[in-house]
């Protein structure tokens, strides 16, 4: 007989799908307030994954409000140079680290996924229940509560439930509907994947790219453990590329590059479980929640590496999660309704930059990598640094 687990009547409760950023940053934010917090995950154990992610702007001010800040400024890898590369290594120019620190500010963190991950598991750790290696199998509501069953078939009633588990959402499946109505498809994909051996054809503290037609590769040097890799390229038939694996699709689009990719890709080869490698794509959604059942970060909008704004998102999206809910007190849909109308624009603005950057990830054409380059170039000038650092500074507000 399946056991039933029942919500203390002091305090409401919350089971969370997906221990990733989203998940845990909901788990931590709503723990504060007062929730029973339970988190579940499909992995059999905690994952992390060896690609940079940068908060800024929101990003920093809600990861500032959520306490995590003490624990990331050590793991901060602040800014680096960056050197573009021709396609066998040899360098093309410079752009030194004051010219990213003068463009984003004192308030960002560079930091790797992982890293926010732990953190993040470190400040609810202890407090609120995590099992791994199961999920949710299936859910029904009424007005008063959501009746979740877990592939183990234990029962939890809870006022909320929030999926927060990825692009490919098991919850956002079976609440509203098939992937294919929600997920369009970007015709690029992404890979990345840590490097456990200091690439020899990269200078220490720094990171190369090579930019050409459709594709865009980087390799950073930044020691023992901290070193990791990015690529992404055009494709035409992102299945065909995801049955190839990590190890030959990259290799199949990068193979020719020499330098620091030889490198990576060498590495991969040896170990390509802990490569992270999709296609990509953004989640397009008329609502965000359903009764007491809301999504979260990529399961709700996902505006993908483009954006390079997800983790931001994904913690400020928790932490407005958590104020709306405070705000509307027993009135949970009222909540979700208003929280998604506060989000809404941010979201909405930053898949459409990603749309607009895709071809700064993959020029169309030779005459784009040029235009693009020149561009780069201009940035070390310092009038149009002031520039560049305006942008930026309207992008996030």
């Amino acid at each position: 007989m399946a056991t039933i687990e029942t919500p203390d009547t002091e305090r409401k409760r919350v089971l969370v799908v997906g221990a990733g950023i989203a998940g845990l940053a909901t788990a931590l934010r709503l723990y504060r307030q007062g929730w029973d917090v339970v988190v579940v995950e499909r992995a059999p154990a905690r994952r992390s994954s060896g690609y940079l992610v940068n908060l800024h702007g929101p990003g920093y001010d809600a990861a500032e409000r959520l306490g995590l800040v003490p624990a990331l400024e050590p793991r901060d890898i602040g800014f680096f140079t960056s050197i573009l590369v021709h396609a066998d290594g040899r360098e093309k120019f410079r752009l030194p680290a004051a010219v990213a620190e003068a463009a984003v500010g004192t308030r960002a963190l560079s930091i790797f996924r992982g890293d926010l991950e732990s953190a993040l598991y470190d400040a609810v750790a202890g407090h609120v229940e995590i099992r791994f290696g199961t999920t949710v199998r299936a859910v029904t509501q009424n007005a008063e509560e959501v009746d979740a069953t877990l592939a183990d078939g234990t029962h939890i009633r809870v006022e909320l439930l929030v999926g927060a588990d990825g692009v490919h959402s098991g919850i956002r499946e079976r609440v509203f509907g098939p992937e294919s109505e929600y997920l369009v498809v970007l015709g690029h994909m992404v890979g990345a994947f840590p490097l456990d051996t200091v690439p020899e054809h990269v200078p220490e503290g720094a990171g190369t790219t090579f930019i050409g037609p459709g594709r865009t590769s980087a390799v950073m040097n930044l020691g023992p453990r901290r070193s990791s890799t990015f690529f992404t390229y055009r494709c035409a038939d992102t299945r065909a590329e995801l049955a190839l694996g990590p190890a030959a699709a990259l290799t199949g689009s990068f193979g020719d590059l020499g330098g620091g990719v030889a490198d990576a890709l060498h590495q991969l080869e040896s170990d390509p479980a802990g490569a992270y490698f999709d296609s990509v794509g953004q989640v397009v959604m008329d609502r965000w929640s359903d009764g007491r059942i809301v999504l979260l970060g990529d399961a709700a909008w996902c505006v993908t590496v483009f954006a390079g704004y997800g983790a931001a998102l994904a913690l400020d999206g928790a932490d407005r999660l958590g104020a709306a809910l405070d705000d509307h007190g027993a009135d949970i849909p009222g909540a979700l309704a208003a929280w998604e109308s506060s989000l809404r624009p941010e979201v909405n603005k930053r898949q459409a930059l990603a749309r607009k950057g895709i071809s700064r990830f993959a020029p169309p054409t030779r005459a784009h990598v040029r235009a693009g380059e020149l561009m780069l170039r201009a940035i070390g000038l310092p009038g149009i640094r002031t520039l560049v650092q305006r942008s930026i500074q309207r992008a996030n507000n």
